[in-house]
């Protein structure tokens, strides 16, 4: 009888090392009953349902049935590198400390494993004086746990759910008895560990884009607003609708880029009593019809960002003409009420025009910046007038 157990024990570990693939085998303790040297029935009994279970089972006489090995406690260090280890229906896994577990039957929802039906060895009624009788079972089959089926050998093997019913919205990987769900690029796994749902990657952050983030099913896309154009995947350039040539000025107009857009002024901005006598330049022809008003108006266009950072060097003045002995002195005359300028002294002949509070667009401001030339030596003083036109962008870029 011994030898007819050791020779089912001899093709149980074959099967199982083929399936294996020379996996190097762990060998389990397993308390056994002691027999003194008349049990010879009981210890020949004991060998033949020890041998009845897989591997991964062992036999337990007083339940009889065969119940599962728990490896993570009986073989030393059975995890490595960091691993969790996890008991299974005859065997165990090593997955990493944040892997989560789907029981699954197959069919696509996670359930719960049925009653396994216990087996009940018939324990022949067999005196002491007949041992020599080859002991005998009933037939039965193995019940396996759910991700598992039985084979044409009696044997439980795993159950790739991931081709039987594909329970994954996106991509399946198969694990021993289980599996689990990955989503793709822009998605993250649902609730329900299955569904993948998209990430809104414009609620991450307010700086994904310069302007305005657009979401989409597993990405996102960034817009501008009208008069700019995407530079990159991110960023809003301006359009020169000046130089493109897409604007609607009159031929007795010039065209002005600003940020954001543009605008349309007269080529000739003299009136009278001024005449033209160059590009934005007016002058007076009547001394007494101008007295009291400036000789020359310079016309001069400039364009800035919404809300810039102050304070701000933004334009500079400077004499066309230098004499000897001529003080110039710089003054704002018009246009800063609100006192969102000043004019530092570069030199004698310069002046910066500094902006000290924040303008926000879309707006235009007009300043009048004087000039005053005078000689107490020759008795002379002469004055000019730049009329700088600032337009503010709608937007900070």
């Amino acid at each position: 009888m011994l030898g007819i157990c050791l020779c089912l024990s001899v093709a149980v570990h074959f099967a199982v090392s083929q399936e294996a693939e020379a996996q190097e085998p762990v060998t389990y303790t397993a308390s056994r009953p002691t027999f003194d040297e008349h049990d010879i029935y009981e210890r020949e009994l004991w060998e033949l349902f020890d041998c009845l279970c897989t591997e991964g089972y062992e036999f337990d006489f007083e339940k009889q049935i065969c119940k599962d090995i728990d490896e993570c406690k009986t073989v030393l260090e059975a995890c490595k590198g960091g691993m969790k280890c996890i008991n299974h229906f005859g065997g165990y896994l090593c997955l990493p400390h944040n892997a989560r577990i789907i029981v699954s039957n197959g069919e696509g929802e996670p359930t719960t494993a049925p009653p396994v039906e216990r087996f009940q060895p018939v324990i022949p009624q067999i005196s002491r004086g007949e041992f020599s009788r080859v002991i005998q079972s009933s037939s039965h089959s193995i019940q396996c746990g759910v991700g598992f089926m039985a084979d044409s050998q009696n044997y439980c093997r795993d159950v790739n759910e991931c081709l039987t019913a594909n329970p994954c919205q996106h991509q399946c990987y198969n694990l021993m008895g289980s599996y689990i769900c990955q989503c793709e690029v822009g998605f993250e796994l649902a609730s329900d560990s299955v569904s993948c749902q998209d990430i809104n990657e414009c609620e991450i952050s307010n700086y994904i884009c310069q302007f305005q983030c657009v979401n989409e099913p597993g990405a996102f896309h960034c817009a501008c607003p009208e008069g700019y154009q995407l530079q990159g995947p991110r960023m809003c350039q301006d359009i020169d609708e000046c130089e493109t040539g897409a604007h609607n000025c009159r031929e007795d107009e010039m065209c002005w880029n600003y940020y954001g857009g543009f605008r349309c002024y007269p080529r000739d901005p003299c009136r009278e009593p001024y005449v033209k006598t160059g590009e934005g330049r007016c002058r007076c022809q009547s001394q007494t019809v101008c007295r009291g008003l400036p000789p020359v108006i310079v016309y001069k266009y400039m364009s800035i960002f919404s809300d810039r950072s102050v304070p701000a060097d933004i334009f500079q003045i400077q004499a066309t003409s230098v004499y000897p002995n001529m003080v110039n002195t710089f003054t704002i005359k018009n246009g800063n009420e609100g006192g969102e300028f000043y004019l530092r002294r570069s030199s004698n002949v310069s002046a910066m025009l500094v902006m000290t509070k924040p303008l926000t667009g879309p707006r235009e401001h007009v300043v009048d910046l004087e000039m005053v030339t005078q000689s107490n030596v020759l008795s002379y003083r002469s004055s000019s007038l730049l009329r700088l036109t600032i337009v503010v962008g709608p937007y900070p870029f």
